[in-house]
């Protein structure tokens, strides 16, 4: 599809699968008895556009149930947090024409997309982060863009785009969060959660590509959400 997104056989069968659980756990959430839902997927999506795929991603798992949320009738409003050290260029091209979605990102910068990662709407927050940025810089700076934009926004139900490939020993990038700043962020958004959302969460994996840090940040992440 690009020089990052090879396709084999299987790979339109595992795209499907993916989109179809994070759509799984998103019904679970509104209809069922759970209040968070962690899904462990891959291909990640959350750099696929409406009309290309790109970066690992083939299908926007978490915009696609994103939009279909907002069909549920005690859905007003969504949010969509993206912690990827990749801007979720994706989930802006899509998300970002309803007004009803609030899209939260933080990213390496610059740094791969480079796309629409400067659009400035109302609904649309970027947060960009110097290469070399540790774990104090990315907390402020999460506190200061996405605390006063969720308190407005008021969503009745959150998604996480939950890339693990900002942690300082991933090989993809330049940003040094460790396990314990996962935890936060997902304690921050849990928090958020339960003010305004009924606690209901739609988390789903993005990038992370060294495998031990990987396994130490879900599990922090999963830790947090339970």
């Amino acid at each position: 599809m690009d020089p990052d997104t090879w396709m084999s056989v299987a790979s339109m069968s595992a795209a499907r699968l993916a989109a179809g659980a994070v759509f799984a756990g998103m019904d679970t959430v509104l209809n069922g008895p759970e209040r968070r839902v962690f899904c462990a997927v891959r291909p990640p999506g959350h750099h696929a556009e409406r009309e290309s795929a790109m970066g690992f991603c083939l299908f926007n798992s978490v915009a696609i149930a994103a939009i279909a949320a907002l069909d549920h009738t005690d859905v007003n409003r969504v949010a969509v947090l993206d912690f990827d050290v990749h801007h979720g260029n994706g989930t802006v091209d899509i998300c970002g024409h309803h007004p009803q979605i609030l899209v939260c990102s933080s990213f390496q910068s610059p740094y791969y997309p480079n796309r629409l990662d400067n659009l400035i709407q109302p609904n649309i927050v970027n947060t960009p982060l110097e290469a070399g940025s540790d774990g104090a810089v990315f907390r402020t700076a999460i506190e200061r863009d996405w605390l006063p934009a969720i308190e407005a926004h008021q969503p009745d139900i959150i998604f996480i785009s939950a890339g693990f490939d900002a942690h300082i020993d991933d090989p993809l990038a330049d940003i040094r969060l460790v396990e314990e700043d996962y935890r936060w962020v997902t304690e921050f958004i849990v928090a958020m959660a339960n003010q305004y959302a009924e606690g209901r969460i739609v988390s789903t994996l993005e990038g992370g590509y060294d495998l031990n840090a990987l396994a130490l940040s879900a599990t922090a992440h999963i830790e947090a959400l339970a």
